[in-house]
């Protein structure tokens, strides 16, 4: 039996069940059950998309740093100003949504 069949199932289950004081705790883990089938349901048609976009910088030089953190806190106007990589940087958020590789030069390291 799928999760569609057990989601008709339980609504045809919910409809015809009486609604009075005798009967709310069964109406509510009826409903609680069809909220985590449908949930389920939406995971299971979520999962079979693509998969997102990754990424992966190469090492180069002495060292790999990354840089994470809150949205709109100045990541990319920070890379900006100590590399020679042009980051948009703008007044919203997730301006930046992949990774930015920069070199930057600290006395004759390469990082």
């Amino acid at each position: 039996m799928g999760i569609a069949e057990k989601i008709k199932e339980i609504e045809y289950e919910y409809a015809r069940t009486q609604k009075n004081k005798a009967t709310e705790y069964h109406l509510g883990l009826l409903r609680a059950k069809l909220a985590k089938l449908r949930s389920q349901a939406i995971e299971g048609e979520k999962k079979t998309g693509e998969k997102g976009e990754g990424f992966d910088v190469q090492k180069h030089g002495e060292a790999r740093i990354a840089m994470i953190g809150f949205p709109s806190v100045g990541k990319s106007s920070f890379l900006n100003l100590v590399t020679d990589q042009e980051s948009e940087a703008a007044a919203y958020e997730f301006t930046t949504l992949t990774c930015i590789p920069g070199k930057l030069h600290i006395n004759d390291a390469e990082l």
